[in-house]
């Protein structure tokens, strides 16, 4: 897949680490150009180092993805130094967790600010870029936890999460005419969060393993970056609006 991305450019948020370092080495190893954005310069730069070991070019931008200004400096720096931006991944946000009783206001605006709100702040800054350089591909990172039969504890990530999906649909309908495709991911994979997650609740992982037809929880680089760099191709050009669950079956979208 060498050739399938080269000269192309992807801004990866959260990119530091996780299924947004996944997918930028991912990316890189199919020839793209990676702009990581995230918090942490110390992260990001690691991740830069890596792209850099497969071949590619990477550029760090240190930023919040809840500052618009962040935001707008992070796609001013892609132009910068790549000429534009072909490729977008929504991937970092803050998600509350818990009871609806337990999660404060604060943590269910901080989940809006960094999700859908900057999901719609970065679709809107790439998307006159995108048109002019003949079309590109947006991923929103979304969760099967809107989904769930049993919503207690999930409610109000649940509810983040779901947000993005109608702004994903939207976005293919109006922006198909200029070759924008916009597609939500709903991933499994082991995050930093989800290892921490197994390793201290053991009985409910495992319990959590046996919902999952492959029974195994996906890798950030060869699970979800691949189907990333699959989704990008041309022959899949004709794909645009949906929610594609890479969590080994166990999410029913229906």
């Amino acid at each position: 897949m060498k050739s399938s991305l080269n000269g192309k450019v992807a801004l990866i948020t959260g990119a530091g680490q996780g299924v947004g370092q996944g997918i930028a080495l991912a990316l890189a190893s199919a020839g793209a150009k990676i702009v990581l954005f995230g918090r942490t310069i110390e992260k990001l730069e690691s991740t830069a180092q890596e792209v850099r070991a497969r071949g590619s070019e990477a550029l760090s931008v240190s930023g919040d993805v809840c500052d618009a200004g962040d935001l707008e400096r992070a796609v001013a720096s892609a132009g910068e130094a790549f000429g534009g931006i072909d490729i977008l991944v929504n991937n970092a946000q803050q998600v509350p967790m818990g009871k609806l009783a337990k999660v404060t206001d604060e943590a269910f605006e901080a989940g809006f600010r960094s999700g859908p709100l900057a999901a719609f702040r970065l679709m809107k800054l790439v998307q006159p870029g995108m048109a002019e350089r003949g079309g590109g591909v947006i991923f929103n990172l979304v969760s099967s936890a809107g989904v769930r039969w049993d919503m207690a504890g999930y409610g109000a990530y649940g509810a983040i999460k779901q947000a993005m999906r109608p702004l994903t649909r939207a976005a293919a309908a109006e922006w198909g005419t200029d070759n924008i495709r916009v597609l939500s991911l709903a991933p499994h994979a082991k995050s930093p969060g989800l290892k921490w997650w197994i390793e201290n609740n053991p009985d409910e992982a495992e319990a959590f393993f046996r919902t999952i037809p492959l029974r195994r929880v996906g890798e950030c680089e060869e699970d979800i970056g691949q189907a990333v760099v699959a989704l990008c191709q041309p022959e899949l050009g004709y794909l645009t609006g949906a929610t594609i669950p890479l969590d080994g079956g166990q999410a029913n979208f229906d």
